[in-house]
């Protein structure tokens, strides 16, 4: 990532003076300071993320009100869920007479909302019952979460013989989104480790090497996860676990993607100096600039995400931003430092020498030379293709439903599906209804009236409101019950003095997909134009920073594309993320761009230098790729980890964002940008002066074929 300043002059070898010998011990003991200060707070975070879909939406959502209302209530939020049994034969006396002793032992642990004991309703086929209740009185989540670990193991942990008997409605299925979310910490820490660690050993060929890069990110990714503990209690931002586990990859990605570049840019420097401090400073200094600019690019993306309304979103930008700004800090100093310490040794067996020459390499001389013989044909291939791609987009399903976000179906989804399907009329999940107490009665009788309202009822009253649980007649997020809230919305909307809101589940979904697209309307081009911004101040070009940001959406583009042919016809999900498009558009661009900065700003030095802009294309290529293809493959091996995750959410983005950074790695960046900079000669530097000097392009057979450098690739 990011890109990389020309080679300077070769140092004359002089040693730092004797007060810099120091200096690596400095910072070696600054790090372990800062990581001692770190470590109490970072472990934290876990216990401060928060995953319930109210803590997604904005605070002005209907659905955001009628949650907070309903917690300030005698009795705080109402724990909803259905117990359900199921027999294959039908439901038997015992069946019944067990179902009523659960009902009431629930009635006598907890405090429930409603009149007396829960009822438990048949279905017409006699083959289910389920006992729907609402506790309250839990004063928090982790009440709230003990509360559904007791249900399950006192009722229904041991049934009898031939009948299943499990929890769903909200209360299960927060609790199996905890479980699952608990999972992923710590398995998507180790799995993103495992997978860098045998990358890293691929790509040094060292028993040794690979240990530096790989603390360095650990201590990155604590000191991350302490700074953004510190924001959540600062500022009460809402972080999520799926924010969590994106910050993870993304400071293992990027921050092993600098580790390449430094120490790729530090084996040429010890080839060419006999004191390692002497050529650290020297790849440092060449290196940093332009670290800095690409670490900015991503920061400046994510940044935008604050932007957005959704409180997921919003709190995702910080958090990534902080991730990546803590991945360069650690890189830029903590790294050169151990490297420093260990001295040419770390490199072992593949040891670099003074005077020595770094291997050659064809496969990027070959590669500048088809795209110096047939610019058009590659450019158009590769558009052609990359719109091809995309119109797989198309196929991409509709948002994703609660009972499909999970890739492995736990106990509460299984169970909302047998009552979807034993109760094809009636609707099994509660629509909560908030209304001033003073015309709770007029509330309700609207309520009733609804078209596709089954049933309705006061719950409880108090602190001026009065709760009123509605069931619709349809299934869950279904078009129908859609309608019906839509219809309740309306209706209690238009009553004089009543102040209804209508939340619950379903609603809160449908606040989600508004909130989504309203974000996608306002990040996008805001994304759009502080990469513009940015590329046009580093490169000193308008029509450079255009050709780079339209390969970047093509690319995204294009993956989506191929999302849409995977993830329902081959991985049956039936739904995407409502937060899928934007997220991966910011990931996309913000990281796609910085490959295509690391080949345009070494071209545009190479051009600096004398070279013709034709010429100058392909010299960076073959500079650049080896390097950069390291860095491609493993940034998006890293995104690919959150495929493992069991969240369809989840998997889709590390999809999208996996493809897309492979797909601009070896094609966008190498054929299509390579390609549009050499039909474009000088044009492309427009209207900066580099555009206005003459120069005479050689043809594609006389472009000199040198050997690509020790800086761009890892040996």
């Amino acid at each position: 990532m990011g890109a990389v300043s020309a080679p300077p002059e070769a140092p004359s070898g002089r040693a730092p003076r004797a007060g810099r010998r120091w200096l690596p011990w400095a910072v070696l003991g600054l790090w372990v300071a800062i990581l001692a200060l770190a470590m109490p707070f970072g472990s934290k975070l876990g216990d401060a993320t928060r995953d319930r879909a109210v803590d997604y939406l904005p605070g002005s959502a209907d659905s955001t009100q009628v949650s907070r209302t309903a917690e300030e209530m005698p009795g705080g939020d109402t724990l909803a869920g259905i117990l359900v049994y199921q027999r294959d034969g039908g439901i038997t006396a015992a069946d019944r007479e067990l179902a009523a002793e659960h009902a009431a032992g629930l009635a006598d642990r907890y405090e429930l909302a409603g009149d007396g004991t829960p009822r438990a309703v048949p279905a017409e086929d006699g083959s289910t019952l389920m006992v729907p209740f609402s506790v309250v009185g839990l004063p928090d989540e982790d009440a709230q979460l003990a509360a559904v670990e007791e249900i399950r193991e006192q009722l229904v942990a041991d049934p009898p013989e031939g009948l299943s008997v499990e929890l769903g409605g909200p209360a299960g299925i927060q609790a199996d989104s905890e479980a699952v979310y608990e999972e992923v910490d710590g398995t998507l820490m180790y799995t993103t480790a495992g997978i860098v660690t045998i990358l890293l050993i691929l790509t040094y060929r060292s028993p040794f090497l690979w240990l530096l890069p790989l603390v360095c990110v650990g201590v990155a990714s604590l000191s991350a996860m302490a700074v953004v503990y510190g924001l959540i209690q600062a500022f009460d931002l809402t972080v999520t676990s799926m924010s969590s586990a994106v910050m993870t990859v993304l400071i293992f990605g990027a921050g092993t993607d600098y580790a390449l570049l430094l120490v790729a840019r530090y084996r040429e420097e010890l080839r060419r100096t006999s004191d390692p401090q002497a050529a650290m400073l020297t790849a440092v200094r060449s290196c940093g600039p332009a670290i800095l600019a690409s670490s900015g690019t991503v920061a400046a993306g994510l940044i935008c995400l604050l932007a957005a309304d959704l409180n997921s979103s919003a709190g995702l930008g910080p958090v990534g931003a902080v991730g990546v700004v803590c991945a360069l800090a650690v890189m830029t100093t903590l790294l050169p430092a151990l490297m420093v310490l260990f001295g040419r040794r770390i490199f072992w067996p593949l040891v670099p020498t003074l005077g020595s020459e770094p291997k050659r390499r064809g496969f990027f001389d070959r590669m500048g030379s088809s795209v110096g013989r047939r610019p058009v044909a590659i450019l158009a291939g590769g558009v052609v293709l990359l719109g091809a791609l995309a119109l797989g987009a198309f196929n991409l399903p509709g948002n994703l439903k609660q009972e499909d976000a999970f890739t492995d179906k736990p106990e509460s989804i299984t169970a909302m599906e047998k009552v979807s399907d034993a109760y094809p009329g009636q609707g099994a999940q509660a629509i909560t209804v908030v209304a001033d107490e003073a015309r709770a009665d007029a509330a309700l009788s609207v309520a009733q009236g609804v078209e596709g309202v089954a049933s309705a009822e006061i719950a409880r009253s108090g602190n001026g409101f009065s709760e009123i649980t509605v069931y619709a007649a349809d299934p869950p997020q279904s078009a129908g019950e859609d309608r019906t809230i839509a219809g309740l919305r309306s209706e209690l909307g238009a009553l004089d003095g009543a102040d209804a809101l209508v939340g619950g589940p379903s609603a809160e979904a449908l606040d989600l997909a508004d909130a989504n697209s309203k974000d996608r309307k306002l990040v996008i081009p805001l994304t759009l134009a502080a990469v513009l911004v940015i590329l046009i101040a580093l490169l000193r070009s308008i029509v450079a920073p255009l050709v780079l940001t339209v390969a970047v959406v093509a690319s995204w583009g294009a993956a989506m594309g191929i999302g849409g042919l995977v993830f329902e016809p081959v991985m049956g999900y039936p739904g995407i993320g409502g937060e899928l498009a934007l997220l991966t558009f910011v990931f996309g661009v913000a990281l796609g761009v910085d490959y295509g900065i690391f080949l345009l700003h070494r071209m545009r030095e190479e051009a600096t230098g004398g070279a013709d802009t034709r010429t100058a294309a392909l010299t960076a290529l073959r500079r650049t790729g080896g390097v950069i293809a390291s860095a491609g493959v493993v940034l998006a091996a890293t995104f690919a980890v959150l495929m493992t995750m069991p969240m369809v959410m989840i998997f889709e983005l590390g999809f999208v964002v996996a493809v897309g950074v492979l797909l601009d790695t070896f094609l966008v960046r190498t054929y299509l940008v390579t390609s549009a900079s050499w039909l474009l000669g000088k044009k492309i530097w427009w209207p900066g002066p580099l555009s206005k000097r003459a120069e005479a392009p050689p043809a594609a057979e006389d472009a000199p074929k040198e050997p690509e450098p020790a800086g761009a690739a890892v040996n």
